[in-house]
């Protein structure tokens, strides 16, 4: 079986704040920007990998979503509790300086963890965690 992520989604809650992380700090290029009814869906990915994107999406949006699951989403997305994801990067200080100094968020600055990845991690606009592994 031949399979590749072709699609992930993160809930954002202000589309400024997150085109200034993902476009402008982290350099993923847009590829799709949709309003509807006073919603935003974001599509940003990689440049040169058009088979891979991040759909930022409102939190939520599914209209079976009841009120009180809406509290809860909002309220576990201010604890950074709700939704992750994890990059990675060839050079992982060069990028935790240059994201710290855009002044991302730091959750943890690089270490390396007792289970063999050497990684840091940040709170995007939305509070999603976003972990970036170094490549070996």
């Amino acid at each position: 079986m031949d399979l590749t992520i072709h699609w992930t989604f993160l809930p954002h809650d202000d589309p400024k704040a997150s085109l200034a992380f993902y476009r402008d700090l982290l350099g993923f290029e847009v590829r799709n920007d949709v309003g509807y009814d006073g919603m935003r869906w974001i599509t940003v990915g990689p440049a040169g990998r058009p088979g891979t994107a991040i759909v930022l999406q409102p939190p939520a949006a599914d209209p079976g979503v009841t009120d009180d699951e809406r509290r809860t989403i909002t309220e576990m997305m201010a604890k950074g509790t709700y939704a992750a994801i994890t990059l990675a990067t060839a050079d992982l200080d060069d990028t935790f300086t240059r994201l710290q100094a855009g002044g991302a968020e730091v959750v943890q600055e690089p270490i390396q963890q007792p289970y063999g990845v050497r990684d840091c991690a940040f709170r995007d606009p939305a509070g999603n965690l976003v972990r970036i592994n170094e490549l070996p």
